[in-house]
C-alpha cells in the first residue's frame, strides 16, 4: 500500500499554509495601513482581503498546485475566476461577517479580530481550492 497520496496531500496542505501565512502578513499590513489612512474597518477589511486573495492565487498557481497547471493564460484566468468566486468569496464574506461580530459587537481590536477571521476561513478555502479551483489532472513526470 502506497502512502504517496497522503504525503502529497500533507505537502500540499503545508505549502497552502506557508503561502497563507505570507498572505496574512499582506492582509494585516494592508488593513493596518488603510485604517491608518482613515478608511473604516469594514472597507479596509474588504480591500485587504481581496489583495491577499490575489497574492495567494499567484503563489498557489506557481507553487502549491503547480502540478495541476499547464501554464496557459486562458486556464490561469479560468482558475483565477474560480478562486476569486469561491475562496475569495468565502474569505471576503467570512472576514466581513466575523469582523462585524468581533469588532462591532465585542469591540475586539480589528487586527486581532482579523487574524481570527483568517483562521476560521482557511480550512474551507483549502478544500475548495484543492477539489474545484485547481482540479486539473496532474502532469506526467
Amino acid at each position: 500500500m502506497s502512502h504517496r497520496p497522503a504525503w502529497t496531500a500533507l505537502a500540499r496542505w503545508l505549502k497552502f499554509n506557508v503561502i497563507g501565512a505570507v498572505g496574512i502578513v499582506v492582509q494585516v499590513t494592508l488593513l493596518w495601513m488603510l485604517m491608518g489612512a482613515g478608511l473604516g474597518y469594514m472597507l479596509a477589511t474588504g480591500l485587504a482581503v481581496e489583495a491577499a486573495v490575489l497574492h495567494n492565487f499567484i503563489w498557489h498557481e506557481r507553487y502549491t498546485w503547480m502540478d495541476r497547471t499547464d501554464g496557459t493564460v486562458h486556464d490561469s484566468i479560468a482558475r483565477l475566476l474560480r478562486f476569486n468566486t469561491t475562496t475569495g468569496a468565502v474569505s471576503v464574506a467570512g472576514n466581513l461577517l466575523i469582523m462585524r461580530l468581533l469588532v462591532g459587537a465585542t469591540h475586539l481590536r480589528p487586527v486581532f479580530a482579523n487574524l481570527i477571521s483568517i483562521a476560521a476561513c482557511s480550512v474551507i478555502n483549502f478544500f475548495v481550492s484543492d477539489r474545484w479551483v485547481f482540479r486539473g489532472v496532474a502532469k506526467a513526470q
